[in-house]
């Protein structure tokens, strides 16, 4: 019989994933790989939002609707502060860019935010699932 995960244990799996996808882009950064990079910066932003979104047992298919639902919500409300909004926002573009426009070309600082907004996001989730955990809050 397959084990059953509670919402906080998904959240946190969700977390983990995000914490490898950061580690995946870090090691692609070193090597100068800024497309993949890129591209595992977006994911670790995407899999620590969906770990905030596992609370609610919230989820959609396209990253579009997630990403909305999110800057409504947590955003816009300011349960995150408003500058990570936008620096979401731009790490999605580049990540768009880096996949789908064959002459984009990321730069070394360019490719290094991304790190640096994945961080710093996993950093407020990992702080906001332990405040959600915490009894009697």
């Amino acid at each position: 019989m397959a084990e059953e995960i509670t919402v906080s244990g998904f959240a946190k799996y969700r977390l983990e994933r995000a914490k490898q996808d950061l580690s995946d882009a870090e090691f692609s950064y070193k090597n100068r790989r800024y497309l993949n990079a890129n591209n595992r910066a977006y994911y670790a932003i995407f899999h620590a939002i969906k770990a905030v979104l596992a609370l609610e047992r919230v989820d959609f298919k396209r990253h579009k609707d997630v990403l909305a639902y999110f800057n409504q919500h947590y955003i816009k409300t300011e349960k995150f502060p408003k500058m990570i909004g936008k620096k979401i926002s731009q790490a999605s573009k580049v990540r768009e860019d880096s996949d789908y426009d064959d002459e984009f070309i990321p730069t070394d600082e360019e490719t290094r935010l991304q790190i640096v907004t994945a961080r710093e996001l996993i950093e407020l989730v990992e702080n906001y699932l332990k405040e959600k955990s915490t009894p009697n809050q």
